[in-house]
C-alpha cells in the first residue's frame, strides 16, 4: 500500500510524539514497507483507514512504532569501546567507588538486549576485580516489543554470531532447538525495562557508567538538548557517557564535556554544578 502525504504525516507525528524521533524524509521509503504486516494483520488497505484508525487505536499506534524503530544491534558492537571499557574505565570506577564497592550501569536503546549482555559477559571475565561488588546493570529500551525478547535472552544463530568468539557462545549461551539461550547466570546479572529517553532516569538513580549509542541521531536540536540534561542528572559524580561514533556533546549541550584520556567517552562539565 502506498501512504499519502496525510498518513505519512500522521505516522511521523506519532513517532515522534511517543519516541522523540525524526522520521526525516529521506526515511519515508521504509515506511510503507515496514508497516505492511501491522496493516495487512488489521485488514487496514487504505491510507485513509491507516490515518483514521490511529486517532482511535493505541494498540495500533503502538505497533506502528514498534514496526517503525531501528533495534539494529549486535554482541560487543564496536569491539573498541568495550576494549576501553575493560582496560580504561573500569579500572578507573573501581578504584572510586572501592569505599562503596557498588557501581551501576545503564544501557540506554538496549533493543534486543545484545549491548546489556555483552557488558554483563565483560564483567563476568573480570570477576576477580569485583568480588564482594553489587554491580548493577539496567537496559531500557522505548519498545516493550524489543524489551521482552531481551528479557528472554534467546538467540538466532546469526544474532548469536554476531559478535560473539565460540569460547563466549559456549561459556554463556546453551544452544537449543530453538536458539541460544542466555545463561541463567547472564540474565540474573542483567535487568531490563521500558523506558523513554526523554522521560526522567528510572527509578532517579545515578549510573557510574552510561551507554547511550546511536539513540540520538534521529532527534531534533531541542529534543537532543532534553535527553543530554536527562544522561547528565542520571551520571553518577565522576562517572562516564559514552555515545555512539556519529554523536557528540561538542555544540550541543555545556552540562557534560569530552573525557580527553578516552576518546569517544564523556563526564560532566563544570557547568552542570549549576544545573545538577
Amino acid at each position: 500500500m502506498e501512504l499519502t502525504r496525510l498518513a505519512i504525516e500522521a505516522v511521523t507525528r506519532l513517532m515522534e510524539q511517543r519516541t522523540g524521533q525524526q522520521f526525516a524524509s529521506n526515511r519515508h521509503w521504509r515506511m510503507a514497507s515496514a508497516l505492511a504486516g501491522p496493516l495487512r494483520t488489521r485488514g487496514i488497505a487504505s491510507s485513509d483507514a491507516l490515518v483514521h484508525r490511529l486517532s482511535q487505536d493505541r494498540t495500533l499506534a503502538q505497533d506502528v512504532v514498534e514496526a517503525l524503530l531501528n533495534n539494529e544491534t549486535y554482541f560487543f558492537r564496536d569491539q573498541n569501546v568495550f576494549d576501553q571499557i575493560a582496560t580504561r574505565i573500569l579500572p578507573a570506577l573501581a578504584e572510586r567507588r572501592r569505599p562503596f564497592r557498588r557501581l551501576s550501569v545503564w544501557s540506554v536503546g538496549c533493543s534486543t538486549g545484545q549491548e546489556t549482555l555483552s557488558l554483563a559477559m565483560l564483567f563476568a571475565d573480570q570477576r576477580h576485580r569485583w568480588p564482594g561488588w553489587a554491580i548493577e546493570i539496567l537496559g531500557t529500551d522505548v519498545s516493550s516489543a524489543a524489551v521482552a525478547a531481551a528479557r528472554k535472552g534467546l538467540y538466532s544463530q546469526f544474532e548469536i554470531q554476531r559478535g560473539l568468539g565460540v569460547g563466549q557462545m559456549l561459556t554463556h549461551f546453551e544452544n537449543r532447538p530453538d536458539g541460544w539461550q542466555a545463561s541463567q547466570d547472564l540474565l540474573r546479572a542483567v535487568r531490563f525495562e521500558v523506558h523513554n529517553l526523554l522521560d526522567a532516569p528510572p527509578a532517579q538513580e545515578r549510573y557510574d557508567l552510561i551507554l547511550c549509542r546511536n539513540v540520538l541521531l534521529y532527534f531534533d536540536g531541542p529534543t537532543r538538548g532534553r535527553a543530554f540534561a536527562n544522561l547528565a542528572r542520571a551520571l553518577a559524580p565522576g562517572g562516564r557517557l559514552v555515545l555512539g561514533g556519529g554523536e557528540t556533546v561538542t555544540g550541543q549541550t555545556d552540562l557534560l564535556e569530552p573525557d580527553r584520556d578516552s576518546p569517544g567517552f564523556y563526564r560532566h562539565a563544570p557547568a552542570f554544578g549549576r544545573f545538577g
